[in-house]
């Protein structure tokens, strides 16, 4: 039974999607439950540092006064927010990959 039902430009970009993948010889292999697991312990840890890392942020923002130190103060938190999601990425990326 064919399906004639309209379909969404998410679903039509899907399809099209899947198409350019299997010209390209692209599969798709689902992650195993060792995978799952590791994702979930990665993501945990990085969850874990990040609260940390918000902890003592906090704390050092009490105590700084001068608006230049709580600049720094600032751009020090973004740049360690952004490694712990960097390095999260990377150890996901690596988990699917199988390595």
């Amino acid at each position: 039974m064919p399906d004639d039902a309209p379909k969404s430009a998410y679903e039509i970009a899907m399809a099209r999607l899947r198409k350019k993948d299997q010209e390209e010889g692209v599969t798709e292999k689902p992650i195993t439950d060792e995978q799952k697991a590791a994702i979930a312990e990665a993501r945990k840890v990085a969850e874990a540092r990040m609260a940390e890392r918000e902890i003592m942020h906090r704390s050092a923002l009490a105590r700084a006064t001068d608006p230049a130190a709580l600049e720094k103060l600032e751009e020090e938190y973004r740049r360690d927010r952004d490694r712990i999601a960097n390095d999260r990425d990377r150890k996901i990326a690596e988990v699917r990959k199988g390595r």
